[in-house]
């Protein structure tokens, strides 16, 4: 799990820079006392990132900043829908309804993973 950890950590690190005001608890669990579920689905993530750089033998690093966030959050999108028989609306948004402080993390994270790969 130390990918979901790194994804997790990146998260929050993205959460604490971007997002406006003082974030909802939840936003920023350290992972020891992260659901079981989302560690699973940050390890799936953070797992599909990868793949996704090393298939493109590193040529994804090219991508914008916008489209290695819609990644992120298309995959994302997806662990929530394995996860969840009916997830919460701001689960599963398209990228466009998602806030500014959520796609600037989310780049966020992809460039972290970028970084490990």
């Amino acid at each position: 799990m130390r990918d979901g950890r790194i994804f997790r950590e990146s998260w929050i690190a993205g959460v604490t820079k971007h997002y406006p005001g003082e974030p909802k608890p939840s936003y920023v669990t350290p992972w020891d006392e992260t659901p079981e579920w989302e560690r699973e689905a940050a390890a799936a993530v953070y797992g599909q990132v990868r793949d996704f750089i090393k298939i493109s033998d590193g040529h994804a690093t090219r991508l914008t900043r916008e489209q290695k966030g819609r990644f992120v959050a298309i995959c994302w999108t997806a662990q929530m829908f394995k996860h969840f028989e009916d997830p919460k609306p701001g689960y599963v948004a398209d990228w466009a309804d998602l806030p500014a402080w959520q796609q600037e993390t989310d780049a966020d994270i992809f460039e972290r993973i970028e970084q490990t790969v």
